[in-house]
């Protein structure tokens, strides 16, 4: 199954495509919003083909990172856009595309564009061989035969699965990221959850676009965001000792949760700092819980030591492909389970009801509950499908729509509070049936 990079500034565009070359057959690798993240992603993924867009935001264009990714890893490029002057085209000419599709496209546009580029491809490859065989003067050797003359044993790669973690955000995390693009979604799932516990919420970074998800919370005080800059870290300690010295006695609104992105610093160690005091405070028995993320390209095995030492709970996320990391036994191995991404397709597609009705916890668009679904479950729900759903529950009363900019946000009434309650009650109510007592503390999508 070929593997297919997707670059497109433009949301909509991209997600799309990725249905649609799913329903192909293919598999998509990746999807990048510039040019400079589809040089890193096509270095990192080595797909089979990349469908490029040539105008977006950045330093490259989509012609510019199509000669370098053709010049370093010989990866077709195949561009999608909605220019076809001939000024452009003479440009895209110049970089040797194997193909060349004007939006709005159709499927068999996409899939032809791409069995031809695939083809091309192949038949280039075999050339190169032929060539090759022939100037090595009939030395031949079988592609099943490595540089010291064994024969290679290719083995199928394992289905993809999906890690579903329970209760990760109740201690203090470490979380490597290698691909920035991915970390917004585990940071807006952390506030999420440590707002629904209560108590207060402090998230320090470098750069965010978490601010537009919680601007409610922020305005009521119970989320406080804070900017730091290149070489402000060091005031970090200072932030998080008036925190725990201001928390409450009681039980429920005395407890802390910290979300600390060390994206773009120069000071290890005042994160070194950071974490020290943290897990300093919790043993002093203050109620605090949250993550530690950084970039792992930023830092080497020995800075990753000591960023780990004294913490029992890891998250190494390498992209699509994610792998988990325990520091020591003490992480309780029950409270992870590997699922087929299949069953997770099939579980979210066949009871999307009650995943919709979970996330009617806060004004929401369509276009987000898109978002966040693929976010969450790595599953693709058409729009259409939501906004149809969204439109029977306006219709009966359960949800008032309110447009704010060019979104509209869907929110419910009073009604349609006890409505989603009462139907998320009876979905538990089936599934622990089915499933048995066992399953009796069963969350619908993170709902306590």
């Amino acid at each position: 199954m070929s593997k297919i990079l997707v670059v497109d500034d433009e949301a909509i565009i991209s997600m799309q495509l990725e249905e649609r070359l799913h329903a192909m057959g293919y598999t998509v690798a990746g999807m990048a919003a510039s040019g400079e993240d589809a040089i890193g992603k096509a270095r990192r993924l080595v797909p089979d083909l990349i469908l490029m867009d040539i105008v977006m935001p950045g330093k490259l264009n989509g012609i510019e990172a199509a000669k370098i990714i053709g010049d370093e890893l010989g990866i077709p490029v195949v561009f999608v856009t909605s220019y076809a002057d001939d000024a452009i085209i003479e440009k895209a000419k110049q970089v040797g595309p194997y193909g060349y599709i004007v939006k709005p496209f159709n499927e068999l546009e996409i899939k032809a564009a791409i069995e031809v580029a695939l083809f091309r491809k192949t038949a280039e490859q075999e050339l190169r061989n032929a060539v090759r065989d022939t100037a090595g003067k009939g030395l031949r050797r079988t592609c099943s035969e490595d540089d010291d003359g064994t024969e290679a044993e290719y083995i199928d790669l394992p289905e993809i699965k999906t890690v579903l973690l329970k209760d990760i955000f109740t201690d203090i995390v470490l979380f490597l990221y290698a691909d920035p693009t991915l970390k917004e979604p585990i940071f807006k799932f952390a506030i999420e959850e440590g707002l629904k516990t209560g108590g207060r919420n402090f998230f320090a970074y470098h750069r965010s676009v978490m601010q537009k998800y919680f601007l409610q919370e922020i305005q009521d005080k119970v989320l406080f965001m804070r900017r730091i800059k290149k070489g402000e870290e060091y005031l970090l300690p200072g932030i998080l000792e008036k925190c725990t010295a201001s928390l409450p006695d009681d039980s429920s609104e005395g407890t802390l949760h910290v979300l600390f992105d060390f994206s773009e610093t120069e000071e290890f160690t005042d994160i070194l700092t950071v974490k020290d005091l943290i897990l300093a405070k919790k043993s002093q028995g203050v109620q605090l819980s949250g993550i530690l993320a950084m970039n792992i390209a930023d830092i080497d095995h020995r800075q990753i030591k000591q960023l780990s030492d004294g913490i029992a709970k890891i998250i190494v996320s390498t992209g699509k492909e994610t792998t988990l990391s325990f520091a020591n036994r003490s992480f309780p191995s029950e409270s992870v389970t590997v699922v087929p991404q299949a069953t997770i397709d099939e579980v979210v597609k066949k009871s999307l009801e009650p995943v919709v009705l979970s996330l009617l916890d806060k004004p929401i668009s369509g276009y987000d509950i898109v978002h966040e679904i693929h976010n969450r479950y790595n599953v693709l729900i058409p729009q259409a499908r939501i906004y149809t759903f969204l439109y029977d529950l306006e219709k009966k009363g359960y949800l008032v729509m309110k447009t704010s900019g060019k979104s509209k946000l869907y929110s419910p009434t009073d009604a349609g509070r006890k409505y989603i309650d009462n139907r998320l009650a009876e979905f538990k109510f089936v599934f622990r049936h089915i499933l048995g007592d066992s399953v009796a503390a069963i969350p619908l999508a993170g709902k306590k």
